[in-house]
């Protein structure tokens, strides 16, 4: 039997609406994130889709969601958290640095401003996401996370032509990934979209 990810972005929050940075920093759920996290736990039952694990980021908004789409026991883990955007957290997404889409992302453009780089931030999403897949009883495990770091862990797997054409990473989509055990490697199958 093939191991299953779903792995989920949070529901929309105030920030979401402000179109302003939250990576490390945080923002509560909407009231429209909340309803949609609750269609997720509808979709999920009627659709009898029960983990065997689940995790969450530490940060609020992630753990809201999780705990609106499931009751089940879950960890939390830090190496889930979004990416940190350095001085630039909490201010209009105006100010970002370009999109490089060559590379598919702004590349090392947060980093002079104290952030991460999007290779550092792929390499953890990968590094932490195949250490929870490769442990033994984690047949269908769901995670809830953030969506640049989410965005970077599917780069990882999928053509960036497809990715930047094909695939929309709304609030509170879910990215279904099959893992292979003796390859280590996830294979993107859909994205559920309930809202």
């Amino acid at each position: 039997m093939a191991k299953i990810l779903y792995l989920m972005r949070h529901g929309q929050t105030l920030f979401n609406i402000l179109h302003k940075n939250q990576g490390i920093c945080d923002s509560p759920l909407t009231q429209q994130g909340i309803a949609d996290a609750k269609r997720v736990h509808e979709y999920l039952r009627q659709n009898n889709i029960i983990f065997d694990h689940a995790y969450t980021s530490t940060q609020e908004r992630a753990i809201d969601t999780l705990e609106l789409v499931t009751d089940q026991p879950y960890q939390r883990l830090k190496r889930l958290k979004e990416w940190n955007f350095g001085f630039l957290e909490g201010e209009s997404q105006r100010l970002n640095p370009p999109f490089d889409s060559k590379l598919g992302s702004v590349g090392d453009g947060y980093v002079k401003y104290g952030g991460d780089s999007a290779d550092a931030v792929q390499k953890r999403m990968v590094k932490t996401l195949t250490n929870i897949m490769i442990q033994k009883g984690h047949q269908r495990v769901l995670v809830v996370g953030h969506g640049a770091s989410i965005y970077l862990f599917l780069k990882n797997w999928i053509p960036l032509d497809e990715l930047l054409n094909h695939i929309e990473l709304r609030n509170c989509a879910i990215l279904k990934f099959s893992f292979d055990d003796e390859t280590k490697k996830f294979t993107y199958l859909e994205t559920i979209n309930v809202n």
